[in-house]
């Protein structure tokens, strides 16, 4: 569990093809993580079992739920439910922080 975290502290991680993570507060009912992505890059299409809202910090993005897509600016959030087909191409570099609910164990084990 990390219950108060700086903005200085957290290390990110490399996820490959230009996007990269850093998670942020947790405990487990709910956790916080920066997703970053450059120009290009693909979240690829997935589900899990967690509630999702993803709000973007920074950037813009075509996100996809179950076909359906939408371009997303700086403001903008989305809720995908748990089981949702759903992913993301960025259209120019940004972040998105993404709030999971249950926290999800596979990003911290």
């Amino acid at each position: 569990m990390q219950t108060f975290v700086r903005e200085a502290e957290g290390r990110w991680q490399e996820l490959g093809g230009g996007t990269k993570r850093r998670i942020r507060a947790y405990n487990d009912q709910m956790m916080t993580v920066e997703v970053a992505f450059e120009s290009g890059a693909a979240g690829s299409d997935h589900s899990h079992p967690h509630t999702q809202v993803s709000y973007v910090l920074s950037g813009e993005f075509t996100y996809h739920i179950e076909g359906n897509a939408r371009t997303m600016r700086p403001g903008d959030s989305i809720v995908v439910d748990s089981g949702k087909v759903h992913g993301c191409t960025c259209i120019s570099a940004g972040v998105l922080l993404d709030i999971f609910a249950p926290m999800r164990e596979d990003f911290v084990g």
